[in-house]
């Protein structure tokens, strides 16, 4: 059996944040206090099974819920800090920084088209799902490129780890409307290399946290 280069990525999503349940996509808010102590407790949990902090680098969003709290844990743990642009979360468009009440109240066809074919029906003025999956993709291969065998903490958002993750797993995209991910919550990715080719597992997803919206 051939030798496989196996690197490790922890999509670690960013925690409670100013606004309430709000479309969050672009609109750039900062963590509540319990939104920062949900990642520093998510962090600690992975930190004490390994007695050491085990990622190599930390990428990051540049979004300041998952920028701020990346470049923190950079200084505390001396582990570098990327900041990757195409790691943004998905542009909700009219949507942005709006309620979910609010819009489910003032445009409910467009919600439900949106949820059962985010493919298909993107907000309005908002982000094609297969253009937020081409920069993503990008993204991930450049990190992968570059960091091969290595052990990666990427800090990201509900919507850009969904469409990552169905990705990966060869789901159709309108299953990333069918994924619940939570708050400071792990995912990680293992990435088997073998001879070029590339073999991703999802190995486990924890920390279900309370009232978790996913916008």
């Amino acid at each position: 059996m051939a030798h496989s280069i196996i690197t490790t990525i922890d999509l670690l999503r960013h925690g409670e944040c100013e606004g309430g349940d709000i479309y969050r996509g672009t609109t750039d808010v900062s963590l509540t206090e319990k939104g920062m102590r949900q990642m520093e407790e998510a962090v600690s949990s992975v930190v004490a099974v390994s007695k050491v902090a085990p990622w190599q680098k930390i990428i990051s969003s540049p979004l300041q819920r998952c920028r701020r709290f990346s470049q923190a844990q950079g200084l505390r743990m001396n582990v570098p800090v990327v900041i990757e642009n195409d790691f943004r979360e998905v542009d909700f468009g009219d949507w942005e920084g709006r309620t979910l009440k609010d819009v489910w109240k003032m445009d409910a066809n467009a919600v439900d088209q949106f949820y059962r074919s985010p493919d298909k029906f993107p907000p309005p003025n908002g982000e094609n799902l297969r253009e937020v999956l081409d920069r993503l993709t990008c993204a991930w291969k450049r990190t992968l490129g570059s960091h091969s065998g290595e052990h990666l903490l990427l800090v990201q958002h509900g919507g850009t780890i969904r469409v990552l993750i169905s990705w990966l797993l060869q789901m159709p995209l309108t299953a990333v409307t069918r994924l619940h991910v939570p708050y400071a919550s792990f995912s990680r990715i293992e990435i088997f290399e073998t001879d070029g080719d590339f073999f991703p597992r999802l190995k486990f997803l924890n920390r279900m946290s309370e009232n978790s919206s996913d916008c």
